[in-house]
């Protein structure tokens, strides 16, 4: 699976949340930093070729769909992060997010005891 730019990114987020959109669906949901229209068709052709979406054609006019559920790609996306960032450990990513304050104590045994019911 290629990685995906920023820009990318946040437009299959759209995708994902639409399901299913014309470039001008997908245009109406950007609010900040909007593209030019044929930018944003290159985007989305851009994802396309690199699998992520696919289009059923009516006349010259593309409907986009996501063809890579987000779910598969935030599990790539966090196993590459994992593996590159946090030597492949996920006790060092949890440390990591437990030094910089950004997961409580309670939320640690909140996991653990989802773990503890996997058992």
């Amino acid at each position: 699976m290629q990685k995906l730019t920023n820009k990318e990114e946040e437009i299959m987020h759209i995708l994902w949340k639409l399901e299913k959109a014309f470039v001008k669906d997908v245009m109406a949901e950007i609010t900040e930093d909007q593209p030019h229209y044929n930018t944003l068709s290159t985007i989305i052709r851009n994802l396309e070729d690199k699998g992520y979406v696919s289009h059923h054609a009516y006349g010259n006019t593309h409907q986009y769909f996501p063809i890579i559920s987000m779910e598969k790609y935030r599990k790539t996306f966090m196993n590459t992060a994992i593996e590159h960032y946090f030597n492949n450990s996920y006790k060092n990513m949890v440390s990591f997010f437990a030094e910089e304050e950004k997961i409580s104590a309670e939320e640690l045994r909140e996991i653990l005891a989802i773990i503890e019911k996997k058992k």
